[in-house]
């Protein structure tokens, strides 16, 4: 469903802020993989995922979406291929219209657009349906402004419109970050729920070593660029984060030294 080939990516090459961000990155993912993306800061993580939702431009490599090499659309081609969840809640949604109008926006993405306008009435009724399994009480307010809502259930808003026509990938960019921990617990069970359900593949990048470890199928690990770890199956479920530590330490020959991710392990 992904296939990263040999990426490349140095931001402002050539200056004395050269920063080689990504260093000859390879990754596949299968129909229905649930990737976790954890690493310290400027490992390359974010950077990766953005290259796939194409924001920027690679140096070198190529990026498959469900066999289509997408390594030249620009970012507005790519999103008929995929669903994102942004780090901040304000991101993804249109503060000043209606939450029925943000989910009817994502339920029409890669159409074309008319003069006709309006929501019909089936088109309300599967909103509300599809908001009744989030237990949030956004059933009942789907004309309310998007903008009134919580942090959390603005991402949670988020994460319906990225999923509501079903993506051939879900990039999930450490959508929990910016919320409390109860909230951003609730956040990554309504994410397990609609990947699950809807048989997604999704990479989640996240800072939260107890969260890669207990989410998805497989989990990799980056440092300086480059993927050193990745683990699935059995060795994944019996992981525990003293485990991956002691991994990262064992292929890199140095010590993890990510503060959030290192007080976030617990």
């Amino acid at each position: 469903m992904l296939e990263i080939r040999d990426i490349h990516k140095t931001f402002n090459k050539g200056t004395i802020n050269e920063k080689v961000a990504l260093r000859g990155v390879s990754l596949r993912l299968e129909d229905g993989d649930f990737c976790t993306v954890i690493g310290g800061n400027g490992a390359g993580k974010s950077t990766m995922l953005n290259a796939v939702a194409g924001v920027w431009p690679v140096d070198e490599g190529r990026i498959f979406i469900d066999d289509v090499d997408v390594t030249g659309l620009p970012e507005f081609k790519r999103a008929k291929y995929l669903g994102r969840v942004f780090q901040d809640p304000m991101t993804g949604t249109a503060a000043t219209m209606e939450l029925r109008e943000n989910l009817a926006l994502a339920l029409r993405r890669g159409q074309r657009r008319t003069l006709k306008w309006g929501i019909t009435k089936a088109e309300k009724e599967r909103f509300i349906r599809a908001l009744e399994t989030f237990d949030l009480g956004l059933e009942t307010r789907s004309s309310i402004k998007v903008g009134m809502l919580s942090g959390g259930q603005r991402q949670a808003v988020t994460l319906l419109m990225a999923t509501l026509k079903r993506p051939r990938l879900l990039l999930l960019d450490e959508h929990t970050a910016a919320l409390d921990p109860k909230t951003a617990q609730k956040v990554l069970e309504l994410s397990d729920k609609i990947i699950e359900e809807e048989n997604l593949t999704a990479m989640m990048v996240t800072h939260n070593m107890r969260d890669a470890i207990n989410h998805g199928n497989r989990l990799i690990m980056m440092n300086e660029g480059q993927i050193v770890l990745d683990i699935s199956g059995e060795e994944k479920k019996n992981l525990t984060v003293e485990d991956l530590l002691q991994k990262f330490e064992d292929v890199s020959g140095e010590e993890f030294s990510n503060d959030s991710a290192l007080l976030s392990k617990n």
